[in-house]
């Protein structure tokens, strides 16, 4: 399964093996485990959650930052009620590898929306 936009992509390719879930935006691209992207699915779920919860409070142009941290990710959404950035940092558990992500507005809303369907597609 691929999804690619301008700006970005999101792949799913299981018979690449252990790293078979590939996001891309701009120049870089990360490939993730299916645990990691798992992961990373659920707490793109709980900041959506967040932000879903204050969003009727907040005026139009008001800034909101928002951080969660639940190993091996913190994430932080940093914008306004109706558009936002993600930035990620990974700190690997096994100690293999490390990355930070950026996802700039307003790829990161649409990134998002695609990391879930494409997760939820596969139940």
């Amino acid at each position: 399964m691929v999804r690619d936009q301008k700006g970005w992509r999101l792949l799913r390719d299981f018979k690449k093996g252990k790293f078979c879930f590939l996001i891309g935006v701009d120049n870089w691209s990360i490939e993730l485990q299916k645990s990691e992207f798992y992961s990373l699915y659920l707490l793109l779920l709980k900041i959506n959650e967040q932000i879903l919860v204050i969003k009727d409070e907040l005026m139009d142009e008001e800034s909101i930052t928002l951080e969660i941290e639940k190993l091996p990710w913190y994430i932080c959404l940093e914008g306004k009620k109706n558009e936002w950035s993600l930035r990620f940092v990974f700190e690997s558990q096994d100690q293999t590898r490390s990355f930070e992500m950026y996802w700039p507005i307003p790829i990161a809303q649409n990134l998002f929306y695609e990391i879930k369907n494409m997760w939820e597609s596969m139940d």
